[in-house]
């Protein structure tokens, strides 16, 4: 590297490594993109350097490449990427690199951390062995670690923050949302409780007016969170929590389903166990809030009740309702849309080792930490596809041992190498220490081991696993206090009387006794965390989950390439012409009975908490919902969330009789004027929602509702202006009923339903309903109905079936799904698809009528009914070749901004995206 190249500081890199660790395809663009070290002048830009490429400069939807400067003129270059393309640019599109490789990241990660140490003989040691674990991949450190470390003086090394609740007045929001955006900006994701803010149309004296409530500034929170760049490579990762007893729980339960609405943000509601005692005895429940007129309120209100309660405050009581309301409230809009998640904070402060000294108020945007008001925590993972012996096909236990101590003081030691922006995140983390190490390639493992994630077999082996790292980790934060000094607050009887520490002195008294003679370092040391992006540049599986799926299908230059998880494709081809053994198995596979209880299993050994979600198919009841939320709280997790297949499409509709019956269920659990009230831009949610039934030939769908009806009505008619007159001569004016048919065809953006209704015998409107709401491919889908439908509806309809089919048809994107006759390459074309089969429906429906009403051709008639059936097949759900053991199932459900693909996905309670990795939590 030249000289004008070189940074202050900058580590002098052995020139001994021979790059054994050589990154490809999307694995090296994220290395360069996320983590490597960056050359904050791109001017320095040279012929041969390796470098990301801006091949798409759209503000929401870029796109890089990675290539080499084969040419340089003044300010402009030309790059062959790795797929043998030449672009030709400015260098100001470039992003340039210091570090090229892996081993140059962890020369500089080793040097960072260890240099905290106090003497240079410590530091020596230290590096060397940080170094060591580095090495291959054994311990991969969080995103923030590995991008800051040695590198920044800005950049946090931490990932998890959550700050106080707001204060309850303008200033206190003000103040809050000015700390979230510093935090933000520098990387950190951020929890924030919004319960210490009145409720809605509560009274504020001092201007004589109203709250607009909680839930409205949460959506500031969330817009303000949209806007923020980390790193030029991912936007801010927000998570907001409400409590049981607020009043305006209902609302922030419910606000995603309004669009537009708080889209930047994960939701939870925090739940105590006398509420889940009060849903399982069916008791009252009172939505309760300070007395905001009391002196002491704005000095003292926190947010935290029991607190206002102790000291002999008044509370006021703003309504009481059923327990189960509000239960299945939250239960009906998980299985909808995955949101709001539940975190049972009474149970996780009961088991939190800060339980006396400071309690838990919220978690990160992903949910894994738990953490008081001004409380940060640094993140990595053991990578435990490196700990197979294959000799003794067995675990490397003493290799993993090893690591896992060297890990805990690398954590540790991050605590005092970050900078800290607020004076209360450092106070606050130099007294706790807390630190959260986790693991990646759980499933890799696994599958090594011949273990069946999920199964009896599994959860023993995970037990062992996981109880054996915590011990371990426990046991080197003892040794460091013996060393160093326990965490400020530590108090040795309260702390060994926490939940977690009764639960782990109870298998392994040797920590107790190690506690008790030396202290602990760290409040806490233990964090599963989804790695949803430095897990997939490793190439291995992500945090605890199993893989999504072990084949799958890649756009590239050369077309749609099949591609496969690498040890399952390694056994194919040891195996030619056998199918996956059992063991191989993929989160759809799973009940979400079997994902609830390995949670579960791995949560006895976890002080924080962990990022799943448990994977349900796509007629998992609300019913099911209920049963598996309340399973997860019986067995000891702190949380729960769920993914359903299809979240969103309320009626699941389908020819099948047990299809037919779930829809038929589903549709009368909504109430219609709960959501009528959500306004106008959800009309095409409730029309295509609520107002469709099952689309057989000999009972087509009506709509079910006036409500329905008069609101499509309005979103539909033309606005009133001058030329009114001619306006109703040509427009189509709709009636309170229409009949027609739904149609679920498979998109690269997901599963998409597809309402077509008939107006005077030809296509009038059109529903869809892609995807979930408040994404973008909910939106433009939405808009793309709505198009269609006025389209359809104006002027003389002649030929304007089939000209919308001919402008439609084809429309491709980023990605598509299915083959031959199946191949869908857009929502677009999915219409155009869809309009096809309606209208074949018709003729044959014609043919058929005409045949019956010839008595001797009855038989006939139904023939060609038959053979209509065959004609409208849906586009299979799964792409299925081979044995049962091979299916695979690849679901998109929004765009990626990162890479713009259709391949933003809901993995491990977070948005990821398959094709470039991006994470929004992460």
């Amino acid at each position: 590297m030249t000289s004008n190249n070189t940074q202050p500081n900058q580590p002098e890199y052995s020139q001994d490594h021979k790059h054994k660790h050589k990154l490809e395809g999307l694995s090296e663009k994220i290395f360069l993109d996320r983590y490597a070290w960056k050359d904050a002048d791109s001017s320095h830009a040279k012929v041969g350097d390796i470098v990301l490429v801006l091949t798409k400069d759209d503000p929401k939807f870029p796109m890089k490449e990675v290539g080499e400067i084969v040419e340089r003129q003044g300010q402009q270059v030309k790059v062959r990427t790795r797929s043998d393309a030449v672009i030709e640019t400015d260098v100001e599109k470039l992003t340039l690199t210091i570090e090229k490789t892996p081993e140059e990241m962890w020369d500089r990660l080793a040097k960072a951390v260890a240099s905290v140490e106090t003497t240079p003989e410590q530091r020596a040691i230290w590096e060397s062995r940080f170094r060591s674990v580095l090495e291959d991949w054994k311990l991969v450190p969080g995103g923030r670690i590995a991008a800051g470390a040695g590198a920044s003086e800005e950049l946090t090394l931490f990932n998890c923050y959550v700050i106080p609740s707001p204060q309850d007045s303008r200033g206190g929001i003000m103040k809050t949302l000015t700390e979230m955006t510093e935090i933000m900006a520098r990387g950190g994701g951020v929890g924030i409780n919004l319960s210490s803010l009145r409720p809605r149309r509560a009274v504020v004296k001092g201007v004589n007016g109203s709250s607009s409530g909680s839930v409205s500034w949460g959506g500031l929170f969330s817009y303000t969170t949209g806007l923020i760049e980390q790193g030029g490579s991912r936007r801010g990762a927000l998570m907001l929590m409400m409590n049981d007893w607020h009043p305006d729980v209902l609302d922030f339960i419910t606000v995603k389903q309004t669009m537009g609405q708080v889209t930047n943000a994960n939701l939870s509601v925090c739940v105590s166990n006398a509420f889940m005692e009060a849903v399982k005895q069916d008791g009252d429940w009172e939505l309760v809030f300070p007395d905001t007129g009391e002196s002491e309120y704005d000095k003292v209100w926190d947010g935290d009740l029991s607190k206002w309660k102790e000291a002999g405050h008044k509370v006021i009581s703003y309504r009481t309702i059923k327990a189960r309301e509000i239960w299945q409230t939250i239960i009906e809009s998980a299985w909808k849309s995955a949101e709001p998640g539940v975190v049972f904070m009474e149970y996780y402060n009961q088991m939190s080792n800060s339980w006396y000294f400071n309690p838990i108020i919220c978690t990160n945007p992903c949910g894994e930490q738990g953490l008081p008001g001004w409380g940060v925590c640094n993140l990595s993972a053991i990578n435990l596809s490196k700990f197979y012996d294959e000799v003794n096909h067995d675990v490397a236990w003493e290799e993993l041992a090893e690591t896992t101590r060297i890990s805990a003081r690398f954590l540790d030691n991050v605590i005092d190498a970050t900078p800290y922006h607020f004076a209360e995140n450092r106070i606050n983390q130099q007294l706790e220490r807390r630190v959260g190490l986790g693991t990646m390639g759980l499933a890799e493992l696994m599958i090594k081991l011949r273990i069946r994630y999920g199964s009896p077999e599994s959860l023993e082996f995970l037990n062992q696993l996981y109880g054996f790292m915590a011990k371990e980790a426990y046991l080197a934060s003892a040794d460091m206090a013996a060393e160093k000094g326990a965490f400020p607050a530590f108090e040795v009887e309260p702390y060994l009387q926490s939940g977690f520490m009764k639960q782990m002195t109870e298998v392994y008294p040797e920590v107790e006794e190690a506690i008790r003679e030396k202290g602990i370092r760290n409040v806490t040391l233990i964090t599963q965390a989804p790695t949803g992006s430095t897990g997939t540049m490793v190439g291995t599986s992500t945090g605890i989950e199993p893989y999504f799926a072990f084949k799958y299908f890649r756009q590239s230059r050369l077309g749609y390439d099949e591609q496969f998880v690498p040890i399952a494709q390694n056994w194919l081809e040891q195996h030619p012409g056998e199918p996956l053994p059992d063991y191989y198995v993929t989160a759809m596979d799973l009940s979400a009975e079997n994902h609830i209880r390995v949670q579960a299993a791995i949560q006895k050994w976890v002080d924080s908490s962990i990022s799943k979600t448990a994977n349900c198919p796509a007629d998992f009841t609300v019913q099911d919902t209920a049963e598996l939320y309340e399973l997860a709280f019986e067995l000891g997790c702190k949380g729960v969330t769920i993914y359903r297949d299809g979240s969103r499409d309320v009626q699941v509709l389908s020819t099948s009789k047990k299809e037919e019956h779930a829809a038929s269920d589903q549709h009368a659990e909504v109430d219609p004027k709960k959501q009528a009230v959500q306004g106008d831009e959800s009309a095409g949610q409730i029309g295509s929602e609520n107002g469709r039934l099952n689309t057989s030939l000999d009972e087509p769908s009506v709509a079910s509702s006036p409500e329905a009806g008069e609101r499509i009505n309005r979103l539909l008619a033309p606005q009133e202006n001058p030329v009114q007159s001619v306006v109703d001569k040509q427009y189509k004016r709709r009636p309170q009923v229409l009949r027609g048919a739904t149609y679920k065809i498979n998109t690269p953006f997901g599963m998409a339903y597809i309402t077509i209704n008939d107006l005077e015998g030809t296509p009038g409107e059109i529903f869809l309903n892609v995807g979930k709401a408040g994404s973008d491919v909910f939106a433009m889908a939405e808009a793309l109905g709505r198009v269609c439908s006025l389209f359809l509806r104006y002027g003389d309809h002649g030929h304007k079936v089939e000209l919308l089919i001919k402008h439609l048809k084809g429309i491709g994107g980023s990605g598509a799904i299915g083959f031959g006759a199946n191949r869908v390459e857009s929502i677009a074309d999915a219409v155009a698809k869809a309009l096809e089969s309606h209208v074949q429906m018709h003729e044959v429906q014609d043919k058929a009528d005409i045949m019956e009403a010839q008595h001797d051709k009855k038989g006939e008639a139904k023939e060609v009914l038959s053979e209509w059936s065959n004609i409208q097949e849906p586009i299979p759900q799964r792409h299925e070749t081979g044995s049962e053991e091979q299916k695979t199932f690849v679901q998109s459900i929004d765009l990626c901004p990162s890479c713009g693909s259709a391949s933003l996905i809901n993995i491990e309670g977070c948005k990821t995206c398959s094709n470039c990795g991006y994470s929004k939590c992460n």
